[in-house]
């Protein structure tokens, strides 16, 4: 197999690309810079341009998938022009692709997979949602997932599966929210946010290229929560991050309209509160490596991988 991917250099893109490449599986992947092209068998670069709806068709051949992880970082300032390039990096990628794919022969493609984000959940403490859920976040955040998501079911129209993941917070050492979360309890600064009381659910980063790729192979179609089973409370990660890192927590807590002032509207990604489930892909046959918080975060900042967890990533790669 062979698997065309946009977003292939970022954080969830690198894992992909890792786990791809262990299993034998090649990579085409689009990128809109010159030097990132790289030509070698099992990993080549195609450009592409989604704001001037441009593409390299060559980039389809002999490829059996798509993953599409385009999009910019909603993890910087939420200026006017800002929150604009953020649905337009979304909305404009995928209609390249569909646009290219209409002109091409796309009948070896069998399988295609979108990210999408938790963030379509309207913000509440007390629900458990699943992706049944009808109700949509009035948030900017919200707007974009659901503009998002538009644009993914278009490619419906083709014979290939189509499926979606909605990710949630990826956990990782690499990059990501997780190091940013982790730098203040490092520096003995550490204090959750607001009541602390907001529910946030995560998943490591390995499980969720897992999960793509498990998608892909399985020719799955329609909504997946991109979460680990078990979310928790802001309080709950800075005490876990506290504890591995072992670093003393004694701040009160982090008002909001300090974080508010700090970083204006995007203060937002921070206080939202979306207890996500992960039950229907486990019902697939999914199976989580990292299921805890706990030994998630001692996984990521240093100790050996779990005897256990080294057996199912064993399975998974002889398999």
């Amino acid at each position: 197999m062979r698997i065309l991917i946009t977003g292939a250099t970022g954080l969830v893109g690198s894992e992909i690309v890792r786990l791809c490449h262990t299993r034998g599986i090649a990579i085409n992947y689009l990128t809109t810079r010159k030097d990132k092209i790289q030509k070698s068998d099992d990993f080549r670069g195609f450009l592409w341009n989604p704001a001037k709806d441009e593409i390299d068709p060559a980039c389809f051949k002999g490829v059996g998938a798509i993953i599409n992880l385009a999009g910019a970082s909603i993890s910087k300032r939420w200026t006017a022009s800002y929150k604009k390039e953020i649905l337009a990096s979304r909305v404009d990628s995928l209609r390249t692709l569909y646009r290219a794919l209409k002109q091409t022969n796309s009948t070896e493609i069998q399988s295609f997979v979108s990210a999408s984000a938790i963030g379509i959940y309207p913000s509440s403490q007390t629900q458990y949602y699943s992706e049944n859920e009808e109700g949509m976040d009035t948030s900017f955040l919200g707007e974009v997932v659901y503009k998002w998501e538009k644009e993914i079911a278009v490619f419906q129209s083709f014979d290939m599966a189509v499926a979606q993941i909605r990710v949630g917070l990826v956990m990782s050492g690499q990059g990501g929210a997780l190091p940013e979360i982790a730098k203040p309890v490092g520096n003995y600064m550490g204090a959750a946010l607001g009541t602390g009381q907001q529910w946030q659910s995560w998943i490591h980063c390995t499980d969720l290229a897992r999960m793509f790729l498990f998608i892909v192979e399985n020719g799955l179609q329609g909504t997946y929560n991109g979460v680990g089973p078990n979310p928790v409370t802001n309080s709950k990660l800075v005490r876990e991050i506290a504890k591995v890192m072992e670093r003393p927590l004694f701040l009160p807590n982090i008002p909001k309209f300090a974080i508010r002032l700090l970083l204006g509207e995007m203060a937002y990604l921070l206080f939202a509160s979306q207890r996500v489930s992960s039950k229907k892909i486990e019902e697939e046959g999914f199976v989580f490596n990292f299921r805890n918080i706990c030994r998630t975060l001692e996984h990521i900042y240093g100790e050996e991988t779990p005897k256990s967890t080294q057996t199912v990533i064993q399975k998974e790669f002889l398999s």
